[in-house]
């Protein structure tokens, strides 16, 4: 707004400076420097402005607002100006008359942030307060924009997405990578991805591509399924049981399957098997249980 105020020229300065010029003519100067000029103008400015408070100040020591006649006489007087011959210079023969200055068109203020037709008054508002804002203001703020659902714009999205990011990668492997000159320079104004060969050529067509194997994984399995240092190993007394009633002899009661069953030393020093699910299987112990009728035959 200042920058605006500043081209457009001051109206009452204008004015100063036409009745300057006309006196000037008066006297018989047939053109004035623009610095002459502009001095003139402001040392009139300045003789006017003084003698327009002064005349404000005796008005209101008056008691008055509006100041008259007799308190322009005074100021004219304390400045040292003499009245004498005022009312024979203006009424001389022969003087120039300065137009009546246009009304210049206030320039209308552009709304920037206007969104949306403003609403008028209803009819309980009165018509001399101000108007309302705009819509956005208090009925709804937008706070993103809609997404485009075009199908034109959306491919047309894509693929310049897909051209940015091969331009960006061409750019990271040859800043990174090895690479080839288009000319015979050092520089490398115009640089290209340096053309690795593999050899035989057609070994990549035969290899499968369509399922990624992960070679760490399936050995770790494979050790998890080959693992024998979990498994507990067979005490002594399993051993006598074994030679007393046969290999193949499966006993009759074994141990509750909710009861707690203790780590072994190995399972409890081995840190690799964190999963239950991949440890080995435990096989509970087996109790000895006597045979009433092979008592009574002994």
């Amino acid at each position: 707004m200042e920058k605006a105020e500043s081209t457009i020229p001051n109206p009452r300065r204008k004015i100063l400076q036409m009745a300057i010029s006309s006196v000037l003519a008066e006297s018989g100067f047939d053109s004035a420097d623009k610095d002459a000029l502009e001095t003139l103008s402001e040392m009139c400015q300045s003789l006017i402005s003084e003698l327009g408070q002064s005349s404000r100040n005796y008005c209101e020591l008056s008691g008055r607002t509006i100041p008259v006649i007799g308190d322009v006489v005074i100021a004219l007087i304390n400045m040292g100006i003499s009245i004498q011959g005022l009312e024979a210079f203006a009424k001389r023969d022969g003087r120039h008359t300065i137009p009546t200055p246009q009304q210049v068109s206030t320039q209308k203020q552009l709304n920037l942030l206007q969104a949306g037709t403003k609403n008028p008054h209803p009819s309980h508002i009165p018509g001399h307060l101000p108007a309302l804002p705009d819509p956005h203001a208090y009925i709804r703020t937008p706070t993103h924009k809609q997404p485009v659902t075009e199908y034109e714009a959306i491919r047309e999205k894509a693929a310049t997405q897909k051209k940015d990011i091969e331009k960006a990668l061409t750019k990271f492997l040859a800043k990174t990578s090895e690479t080839q000159s288009l000319f015979n320079v050092e520089d490398n104004v115009f640089p290209l991805i340096a053309c690795k060969p593999s050899h035989p050529s057609y070994l990549a067509a035969l290899n499968p591509t369509d399922q990624v194997f992960d070679f760490e994984e399936l050995e770790y399995h494979y050790q998890v399924a080959n693992r024998t240092e979990d498994v507990p190993a067979p005490t002594k007394e399993e051993d006598d049981d074994e030679e007393e009633n046969g290999e193949g002899k499966e006993s009759k009661e074994i141990k509750s399957e909710d009861a707690d069953v203790e780590p072994t030393p190995n399972q409890a020093n081995n840190p690799n098997i964190d999963n239950p699910y991949l440890r080995a299987a435990i096989v509970p112990k087996r109790i000895k249980i006597s045979d009433p009728a092979r008592d009574f035959d002994q």
